[in-house]
């Protein structure tokens, strides 16, 4: 998949992709939180609309992010797995809450989680990226290497 965007810089195409409100936020809940399902991801702090929710996820998959499959333990749902393009997210995700954490009145109880996660260091998030990895199954060994 290749994305195009306005220019060739390489922070203008990554906010095509994520920056809205609401992307990073469902991909921090299925990276940090490890939820799946739609209503999982809707019963978030932040409140999403439903539609919001169901665009955004949809999205999601488009951009190779996420894929879905049929829930295998209940008919009907559908389950989210990350893909490696979103699995390399994990050190951003990090320094993106480092920054909240350092700027902004964070929560003290997350502002702790987020220190634990900055401390931790490149060994540690390749540790969480690796579990991500295996939970995620084929949906990231076949995302694995592809760039576009």
């Amino acid at each position: 998949m290749r994305e195009t965007g306005r220019s060739g810089c390489p922070i203008n195409l990554a906010l095509e992709v994520l920056g809205d409100r609401w992307s990073l936020l469902i991909l921090r809940d299925m990276i940090f939180a490890g939820k799946r399902t739609f209503n999982q991801l809707l019963d978030s702090d932040e409140g999403i609309a439903t539609n919001v929710l169901r665009d955004r996820l949809n999205s999601l998959v488009d951009r190779g992010l996420l894929t879905k499959s049929d829930d295998p333990e209940r008919k009907g749902r559908t389950r989210y797995a990350l893909t490696e393009r979103a699995i390399t997210l994990v050190p951003v995700l990090v320094q993106l809450g480092h920054w909240g954490e350092h700027w902004l009145p964070a929560d003290p109880a997350l502002r702790r989680l987020n220190r634990r996660l900055v401390t931790g260091g490149p060994a540690l998030w390749e540790t969480i990226m690796d579990e991500l990895r295996v939970t995620a199954g084929p949906a990231a060994a076949v995302s694995r290497g592809a760039r576009r």
